[in-house]
């Protein structure tokens, strides 16, 4: 996908309006449009990587302040006692948007199983 349609970068560039609740100069966080819980948020990199299977050693900052920022996101929208980091990859994880992005969830006690059994 390139930069142009992914509706990541597009919400990065102010194309496409979102909730945003953090931006610094690598990284935004936004609502989800579809919440799964009470917080769940999206935190992107403003640079467009495809997925966690396209990493390089020079994302290692990007992705270590990812967490950082998740952490105090997630306990600042309403989840202290604790949280749920997902990280889709590729088809086989279920990645719809092929823009790395961390959903960050939580405000839910408990939140549900993390697989569904069949």
């Amino acid at each position: 996908m390139n930069t142009d349609t992914c509706i990541f970068c597009k919400i990065v560039r102010g194309e496409i309006p979102s909730r945003k609740v953090f931006e610094d100069d690598e990284l935004m966080a936004f609502h989800d449009i579809n919440p799964m819980a009470p917080v769940h948020l999206l935190l992107i990199p403003r640079e467009h990587i495809a997925s966690m299977a396209e990493l390089e050693q020079r994302h290692r900052n990007v992705v270590g302040n990812m967490m950082l920022v998740a952490n105090r996101l997630a306990v600042e929208q309403g989840s202290p006692e604790g949280f749920r980091l997902i990280v889709n990859t590729g088809r086989i994880g279920r990645q719809d948007v092929y823009h790395l992005h961390m959903h960050v969830i939580g405000g839910a006690s408990p939140l549900p199983g993390m697989i569904m059994k069949s």
